[in-house]
C-alpha cells in the first residue's frame, strides 16, 4: 500500500534535514516556482509604450530638462 504524501509529512521530513540542506531545498523550490508558476514568460511589446509620454515635455528644452535632473540628484 502506498503512503499518502501530505504537507504535514513533507514538513516533518524537512525539519529533519540539516540547515544547509533546508536552504538548498528552498532555493530549488523557489527556482522551480519561478520557472513554472509565478513568473510566466511574457514577450515585452515596446510598441505598447509608444506615445505614453506625449505632451510631458511639451515646450521644454531637452537639454534643460536633463540639466535640471542632474542638479536634483546632487
Amino acid at each position: 500500500m502506498r503512503k499518502i504524501v501530505t504537507f504535514e509529512n513533507v514538513e516533518k521530513k524537512i525539519e529533519k534535514l540539516k540547515p544547509q540542506e533546508q536552504l538548498k531545498l528552498v532555493e530549488r523550490v523557489a527556482h522551480q516556482l519561478r520557472k513554472t508558476v509565478l513568473v510566466p514568460e511574457k514577450e515585452l511589446d515596446l510598441n505598447k509604450l509608444y506615445g505614453l509620454g506625449k505632451g510631458l515635455w511639451k515646450g521644454e528644452d531637452a537639454q534643460e530638462f536633463v540639466n535640471r535632473l542632474r542638479e536634483e540628484r546632487r
